[in-house]
C-alpha cells in the first residue's frame, strides 16, 4: 500500500508536470483569521510542543491561525499527505520524516519549495543561520533549501543510573566503545534487571547511524546525494560482526527486542532493561515517564575501525510546502516560519523535546541561559552530530523508496532473530531487495 502511494505521488508530479493553470493562486483574501494546516506526527510532550507553538504564533497576530492537526505516525502523515494531495484536498503544510525527503524532492510539480516561499513573501531566509548537517539534508546541490528543518534529532544512548549502582558500576561512566557496552550490559542483566539493553530503529540507529559514526559508506555516491544511481553496501564485515553480537545476546535475554520503529521504549522506562538506543527527540518524554536517574551518552563504537568515532547523522523530519495555494495563504506560511525560526522558539522547542535547535542562534541562546548545566544530554547529542566535519559517509543519506527499504530491514532483522535466516545472508537480503527498491524509484524519477 505504502509503495502504491509513494509511486502515485512521484508519478502524478512528473508525468501531469502539475500544470500551472490548474494552481495558480487566488488574490481574493478571505474575511476573518486565515487557517493554515498542519499535519504532524507528534505525539505525547512533543505533540503538546507543537501545539504550544502554535498558539503562540496565534496569539502574536490576528491575520492567520496555524491548526496543527495530528495524522498518526511518520509514515502515517506522509500517506495520509499523499493520498490528500492526489484528492485535491492537501494541507497547506505537512511534516515528512528525513526518510521521505528523496521522494518529496522527486515530486517538485507537489511542493512550493521553502527557499522560494520565503524570498516571494520578503523573510530574510539565510541557510547559514542553521546548522550545517542539517541544512544540508533538505537542500539542493546549490544549497537551496526545499523544506524547513523542524525535529532533527540524532541517535544518542539512554542509560538508568540507578540500575547501574545497583550492578556495582559507576553511573557517571557510561560505556564509550562497543566491547565496553556489551560487558557492561551482561552485568546488567546479571544485577538481576530482565535484559541488558535494547534499541529503537534498528536501521536508523543500528545501520545508518552505525555506518556514519564508524565512517562507512552505507551506500554508494555519498549515500545517495550524488545521484539517483546509488547503490546499499552497508553489509560490512564490521556490520556483519555487530548484529553476530546482539544476535547472539539476544538469546541469554541480554538484549530484547521491544518492536519496530520507538516500540522499545517502555522496556527502558519501566527499568526492565538498563540501557536502551533512541533519539535524542526522545528526552522529554523519557523525563515525563522515567521513575528513576537516567544519563544521556553517546553512541559505542568499534576502536578498531579505522576513524570512529566520526559523527553521527540527523534523523526527525521537516515542514513541506505544498503547491496549489493562495498567496495570501502562502504569506501567512512564510510568517509562521519565520516565527519558527527564532531562537526563542528554537530553544523553546529544543529545551522541552530534545530534538535539536536548528539554529545556531538557538544553542547558543540555549547554552548562555544555563540549560545544559541541569540538562547534560541534549548537548552531548549536538557534540555528538558535530564530532567531526561530516565526510561523503557521514552526511546524510538520501535515498528514493526509503520507507520501504527501512521495512525490508525491519522484517529481515525479525527474521534473524527467529532463526529464519543467517547474520550475513540476511544483511545481504536487506541490501539486494533495497537495492531493486532504489532501481525502481531510479526508473520513475527519470
Amino acid at each position: 500500500m505504502r509503495m502504491r502511494y509513494l509511486v502515485a505521488l512521484v508519478a502524478f508530479a512528473l508525468a501531469c508536470g502539475f500544470a500551472l493553470s490548474s494552481c495558480q493562486p487566488k488574490e481574493e483574501v478571505p474575511e476573518g483569521p486565515i487557517t493554515i494546516e498542519i499535519w504532524h506526527a507528534m505525539t505525547g510532550k512533543n505533540g503538546e510542543m507543537v501545539q504550544a507553538l502554535a498558539d503562540q504564533y496565534n496569539a502574536s497576530q490576528a491575520k492567520y491561525v496555524v491548526t496543527p492537526v495530528y495524522k498518526g505516525s511518520y509514515s502515517d502523515t506522509m500517506n495520509a499527505g499523499i493520498a490528500a494531495f492526489r484528492a485535491d484536498q492537501a494541507p497547506h503544510v505537512i511534516q515528512v520524516y528525513e526518510v521521505g525527503t528523496a521522494t518529496m524532492m522527486s515530486a517538485k510539480g507537489a511542493i512550493k519549495p521553502v527557499h522560494e516561499l520565503m524570498k516571494e513573501f520578503g523573510h530574510k531566509f539565510d541557510p547559514k543561520i542553521y546548522i550545517p548537517t542539517i541544512t544540508s539534508y533538505y537542500s539542493t546541490s546549490k544549497g537551496e533549501m526545499l523544506s524547513l528543518p523542524f525535529n532533527s534529532s540524532t541517535a544518542v544512548m539512554y542509560y538508568n543510573k540507578d540500575a547501574f549502582r545497583a550492578a556495582g558500576l559507576d553511573p557517571e561512566r557510561p560505556p564509550e566503545t562497543w566491547p565496553e557496552f556489551f560487558d557492561v550490559a551482561k552485568k546488567l542483566k546479571a544485577s538481576g534487571m530482565e535484559g541488558g539493553f535494547t534499541t529503537n530503529w534498528i536501521s536508523w540507529i543500528q545501520l545508518e547511524n552505525f555506518s556514519a559514526w564508524h565512517n562507512q559508506p552505507f551506500g554508494t555516491k555519498s549515500n545517495g546525494f550524488d545521484g539517483l544511481d546509488t547503490e546499499l553496501v552497508f553489509n560490512s564485515p564490521l556490520t556483519i560482526k555487530h548484529f553476530q553480537t546482539i544476535a547472539e545476546l539476544a538469546k541469554d535475554k541480554v538484549f530484547i527486542y521491544g518492536g519496530r520503529e520507538n516500540k522499545a521504549n517502555p522496556l527502558f522506562t519501566s527499568g526492565q532493561v538498563g540501557m536502551h538506543f533512541e533519539s535524542i527527540g526522545g528526552y522529554g518524554n523519557m523525563k515525563a515517564n522515567c521513575k528513576f536517574e537516567f544519563g544521556v551518552a553517546r553512541l559505542p563504537y568499534y576502536p578498531d575501525a579505522p576513524g570512529a568515532p566520526q559523527n553521527t547523522i540527523i534523523g526527525g523530519a521537516s515542514l513541506w510546502v505544498f503547491s496549489g495555494k493562495a498567496n495570501y495563504e502562502y504569506r501567512g506560511i512564510a510568517e509562521f516560519f519565520s516565527f519558527l525560526s527564532l531562537p526563542e522558539s528554537q530553544a523553546q522547542w529544543h529545551q522541552n523535546t530534545g530534538y535539536l535547535p536548528i539554529t545556531v542562534a538557538a544553542y547558543e541562546l540555549t547554552k548562555s541561559q544555563g540549560f545544559y548545566d541541569a540538562n547534560p544530554g541534549p548537548e552531548v547529542a549536538i557534540k555528538q552530530l558535530l564530532n567531526k566535519a561530516p565526510t561523503p559517509n557521514s552526511m546524510g543519506i538520501r535515498f528514493g523508496n526509503f520507507n520501504i527499504i527501512r521495512e525490508i530491514e525491519d522484517q529481515t532483522w525479525e527474521d534473524i532473530l527467529a532463526g529464519k535466516i543467517g547474520i550475513e545472508a540476511g544483511l545481504a537480503k536487506m541490501v539486494a531487495e533495497g537495492n531493486q527498491k532504489l532501481r525502481e524509484f531510479e526508473q520513475l524519477a527519470q
